[in-house]
């Protein structure tokens, strides 16, 4: 099975970096996905042991702030089931549930990688989430960008 590698969002003020830093065994179910594509993501292509990087959004900085791995197979987002959670989703029922998550285990953090300077890299030119609108919570990551953004941008 091929290795693969995902960008995955996260509010600062939901899950950060700093979060999955101290949870228990640094790993955090990746809960509150409902965008039907991303869903797919976890539910069809992801795998136990995929790359991922951790990007902060909806924050005064956006940008990558670590690296993860895909730590669980997708199992359903209990979240869906809780009325109490703003990710309730009445009509999904545990028989059948509409969205699923996945384990991300911390591998470690990073320097801030803003967006700007991303932008500005030649070499992320095509990658999803530079992408004028993108605003999936995850996107695949080609071979060619992990291993840029792992060698040359994430190093302090």
């Amino acid at each position: 099975m091929t290795q693969r590698y995902w960008l995955m969002k996260s509010e600062p003020e939901e899950a950060s970096i700093d979060d999955l830093a101290s949870a228990k065994h640094q790993t955090l179910a990746w809960t509150g996905v409902r965008n039907y594509q991303a869903r797919n993501f976890m539910r069809d292509e992801m795998h136990e042991g995929d790359g991922v990087l951790f990007y902060h959004s909806s924050c005064a900085v956006p940008g990558i702030a670590g690296l993860a791995t895909v730590a669980s197979t997708p199992y359903p987002d209990p979240t869906q089931f809780d009325p109490k959670s703003p990710y309730f989703d009445p009509k999904s029922t545990p028989e059948s549930p509409r969205w699923l998550l996945v384990d991300v285990k911390l591998d470690r953090k990073t320097r801030l990688v803003p967006l700007t300077e991303m932008r500005q890299m030649a070499e992320l030119d095509g990658m999803q989430v530079l992408a004028r609108g993108n605003r999936l919570s995850i996107t695949p990551v080609s071979p060619k960008h992990w291993k840029f953004i792992t060698q040359h941008l994430v190093e302090a």
